[in-house]
């Protein structure tokens, strides 16, 4: 009862089907070749035509399904696995026509109802299929679009809007903690403070607390902050600016002291930055004497910190900051109470996972610190970091610190306070190696998710394609490289793309003293098609811009 067309191209499908009237659910290759001993490079040729033939007549969730023999694909599911200039590339040749690795199976033509290997040209020649596989692809979301965004946000008693920087215009607004959010990140929240609440009686702050501050916090690099403009017209006034001064840049009773540009008599700044942290809101409630002694006070929110480029650095992340006040004497007791309900509740939400925390003094990590904590230092004195392992991540990562600070108003209590990154967590306890994937558009992420659940990740992007560029410039004379800032540029530029950033070189010219860097960029997306074009024309854009942002010369 099926309908059979014959003289198909395959890179001319639409030729044979018109688009509109025809959406195939699945769409089989077997063993693509271009007949004869034609080469790789032929062979992928031959691919490229197919996947963009097939773009126009895919279902939205459809499949498209090549066998390839053994070595033919490139990927690590290959065994033995060719060299990649030597393979047909086919998960970088499906990129480039918008299609991702979904899945590698084992070809098996006996449990294929009808389907007979008959050799070559139909002779008795024996076709080899031992070792092939059956690669699967799906449809990738759309590259991110780059629309200017602007966003509103409380500052004092006045409403005020931004422009969002360009890198965070799609994490924005996404509402992972809300009520009706899956997300993996409201479910470690909701479960942590589910805990708490068995030892300590708890209040879960949930108003809307202001995405922007203001001044400099001493000890803060300005480099690490996103710094922004308010809409023309909107600047608070300066009693306003004042009392929002008071209330959310002092970090002085968390180890930190004001800023010394905001001193009392001294001209009000007009710089604002998105906020890196909810301490400042913390003290603003301590502040106000709406802080009962012994309950656990739970502030939420995204919070944002420009980083160097890494999988588990990121530029925007979820805070749980718990806060409590305590009795002098009793601190040390208090904060093995709190670590041992979160000890409890992250065993308890994944069983496959067996997470381990650790409680480590400030001094016994050293130079093993990641970005979140070196950041978190910046902030003000540290006495305890927390720490997790889980089988899948041997070696220990900091998703939290602990703090404690004398309480200005009550002589006799101190303050504990607990800051955990919801994001790192989330990445460990699920198996998730990007942080990128947290923010993906693709639906298909939330759909291993069910609400109040959490369960291993399993990726639907297998094997992406990564492809290397090297960038190497004279820096202007006498003065220091900022790699935040070329890091954060990198992110912009690509998209968040660009997976990682190595110094390769640093030389130093004999005579002139001048100086260059060379650094090697690499491209890869975790979640949608990255094509070789798309990341060479990034490559260029990124080069133009490092000229004209940082102005480096470059070689």
């Amino acid at each position: 009862g099926a309908e059979v067309v014959f003289s198909v191209d395959c890179t001319r499908l639409k030729e044979h089907f018109l688009p509109g009237e025809r959406e195939f659910h699945r769409i089989y290759f077997n063993f693509p070749h271009c007949g004869r001993k034609a080469g790789v490079r032929k062979n992928r040729q031959l691919l490229a035509g197919f996947f963009h033939s097939c773009t126009e007549l895919l279902a939205q969730e459809g499949e498209i399904h090549v066998a390839l023999c053994n070595g033919q694909g490139g990927t690590p599911a290959d065994q033995p696995r060719r060299e990649w200039h030597n393979s047909w590339q086919i998960v970088a040749v499906a990129a480039a026509a918008g299609f991702i690795l979904s899945d590698v199976q084992p070809f098996k033509a006996e449990t294929i109802e009808g389907y007979t290997c008959t050799g070559y040209r139909s002779q008795d020649k024996s076709f080899c299929v031992e070792g092939a596989l059956n690669h699967i692809f799906t449809r990738s979301t759309a590259p991110l679009c780059s629309t200017p965004l602007s966003c509103k946000t409380q500052l004092g008693s006045q409403n005020v809007s931004f422009q969002v920087p360009q890198v965070l215009v799609d994490k924005m607004n996404r509402g992972f903690l809300e009520a009706n959010s899956r997300h993996p990140v409201r479910t470690i929240k909701e479960k942590l403070s589910a805990g708490l609440s068995q030892v300590f009686p708890l209040h879960n702050i949930s108003s809307c607390l202001p995405l922007l501050h203001q001044g400099h916090p001493q000890g803060v690099y300005h480099s690490n902050l996103f710094w922004v403009t308010l809409s023309p017209g909107e600047a608070p006034s300066t009693e306003e600016i004042s009392q929002e001064l008071e209330n959310t840049v002092l970090f002085s009773h968390f180890g930190q002291d004001t800023d010394k540009n905001v001193q009392e008599g001294s001209p009000v700044p007009k710089q604002f930055y998105l906020r890196p942290s909810l301490l400042p809101h913390a003290r603003a409630i301590i502040k106000k004497r709406d802080f009962p002694p012994g309950t656990v006070q739970v502030l939420s929110g995204p919070v944002f910190r420009k980083c160097r480029i890494s999988l588990h650095s990121m530029p925007v992340f979820h805070e749980m900051l718990v806060v409590l006040a305590v009795s002098r004497g009793t601190e040390s007791s208090c904060i093995q109470m709190l670590v041992d309900s979160i000890q409890t509740t992250t065993n308890s939400l994944h069983q496959g996972v067996k997470p381990s925390i650790s409680l480590q003094e400030t001094t016994s990590l050293g130079a093993e610190l990641n970005d979140f904590a070196a950041f978190e230092q910046q902030l003000g004195e540290i006495q305890h970091f927390l720490c997790v392992r889980t089988e899948a991540e041997p070696s220990e990562s900091c998703v939290g610190v602990v703090r404690t600070a004398p309480d200005e108003l009550k002589s006799r209590e101190l303050v504990v306070s607990a800051s955990l990154n919801l994001d790192l967590l989330a990445m460990l306890l699920c198996g998730i190696s990007d942080w990128r994937m947290l923010w993906t558009s693709d639906r298909r992420f939330l759909r291993q998710f069910p609400e109040g659940e959490l369960r291993l990740f399993k990726s639907f992007s297998l094997y992406p394609p990564s492809y290397v560029h090297d960038v190497s410039f004279w820096l202007p004379g006498g003065e220091q490289f900022d790699e935040v800032a070329f890091h954060s540029l990198a992110r912009r530029v690509s998209a968040e793309t660009i997976v990682s950033i190595q110094l390769r070189d640093d030389f130093q010219q004999p005579g002139t003293g001048r100086r260059s860097l060379c650094y090697r960029v690499t491209f890869q997306s975790c979640d949608r098609a990255l094509g070789c074009r798309e990341a060479a024309e990034m490559q260029l854009r990124l080069r133009q811009e490092m000229q004209q942002q940082l102005g480096v010369t470059l070689r």
